[in-house]
């Protein structure tokens, strides 16, 4: 019987959270909405699934060592640190190079770090389907959200009404992928919500090892080359030298783009479970709990005549008077004031920080 592992993508820096997600200090190690780091709650959600052994992380090599001070229950060995960031098909490739030592028959399931879910249950019980999925159709397996308003900040999948093999999925929600759609605009978004067959794309994947590692051979030959080389060195003294060399050459791609737009054998799992990737500031503030005025108050503050605002105060006292709809977070060297609804647009200012080499401030 094969195993079943689990597969953190953990290398991202949250731009859209700045200014409290750092490169040294990313979203996924923050305690966003409380109770736990966003990677501690996410490694959590998957123990009734996962053997602790069989937990995998992928970061960077700068937040390496922060990860393992925050996790030192996991073996050092299942933190995969990439040299260079170069997107997730680079990411799950590595990983599933590694799986495949321990199981050839091994069943990855990869998710983003930086995720929430609230219905756990109901999370692993379409989790364990798509396992059962993955291992009987040897496919390629993602979820999909039930979509409950048209968001444009989330990709989508479309799935279709063709015939699944005698029908044994059907009734649980398992359908094949007809196609992936890109963020759309809100009229484009109103239509597939309208459409019944759009699915929020989740970012979370499930397969065999041996499966992901045949379509990338197949779909990005230049990726399998390298990650060839980098297989040969697993386990040997020449592995870093040759995971630096071979991510200098491997090109920055999508598994999404890469390889599952590609695929023939790709099927999606409707869930329902509370979930939300939690993508920028506004994303906070619909699931934070508000007062009688509207506000949703982190820290130290005075709030006089202000209603609808988001405000996390960090260590300062922050003082609000007459305003309403903000997004305000502060932290020691930096503070962000936003209209709601804009903050997806606080990557820009992350990259005017990049432009002008403010590096102290990333």
């Amino acid at each position: 019987m094969s195993q079943t592992f689990a597969v953190i993508m953990a290398g991202g820096v949250g731009t859209r959270f700045w200014p409290r997600s750092r490169e040294r200090s990313p979203k996924q190690f923050l305690e966003i909405l409380g109770q736990g780091t966003m990677i501690e709650n996410t490694l959590s959600r998957l123990e009734p699934l996962v053997e602790p052994d069989n937990a995998f992380v992928v970061t960077n090599r700068l937040q390496a060592e922060a990860l393992h001070k925050l996790v030192p229950s996991m073996k050092k060995e299942n933190i995969l640190a990439e040299p260079l960031g170069r997107n997730t098909a680079a990411c799950v490739g590595l990983a599933a190079l590694w799986i495949q030592r321990m199981d050839p028959n091994g069943v990855m399931v990869v998710s983003p770090a930086d995720h929430i879910v609230l219905n756990t249950d109901e999370f692993l019980r379409i989790l364990r389907l798509a396992v059962k999925v993955a291992e009987q159709k040897e496919a390629l397996v993602t979820i999909g959200i039930k979509p409950t308003h048209p968001e444009t900040g989330y990709g989508y999948i479309q799935s279709t009404e063709e015939e699944i093999d005698r029908n044994e999925f059907r009734p649980q929600g398992v359908y094949r992928v007809k196609t992936f759609a890109e963020k759309p605009n809100l009229e484009t978004a109103e239509r597939f919500l309208k459409s019944g067959d759009f699915f929020w794309n989740s970012g979370i994947f499930i397969w065999k090892a041996s499966v992901i590692l045949r379509e990338i051979e197949l779909h990005l030959p230049d990726l399998h080359e390298q990650l060839q080389d980098i297989r040969k060195c697993i386990g040997s003294p020449k592995y870093e030298q040759t995971l630096e060399h071979a991510y200098r050459i491997i090109r920055s791609i999508s598994v999404d783009y890469g390889v599952m737009e590609k695929a023939g054998n790709v099927y999606v799992v409707k869930g329902d479970f509370g979930w939300s990737d939690v993508g920028s500031w506004d994303e906070v503030v619909r699931l934070t709990a508000v007062d009688a005025e509207g506000n949703s108050i982190k820290g130290k503050s005075i709030v006089l005549d202000s209603k609808n605002n988001y405000l996390d105060a960090g260590g300062r006292l922050v003082a609000t008077i007459g305003v309403e709809d903000l997004i305000i977070v502060s932290t020691d060297d930096a503070v962000i004031v936003c209209k709601k609804g804009r903050s997806q647009d606080v990557k820009e200012v992350v990259d005017f920080i990049r432009r002008k080499q403010m590096n102290e401030y990333l």
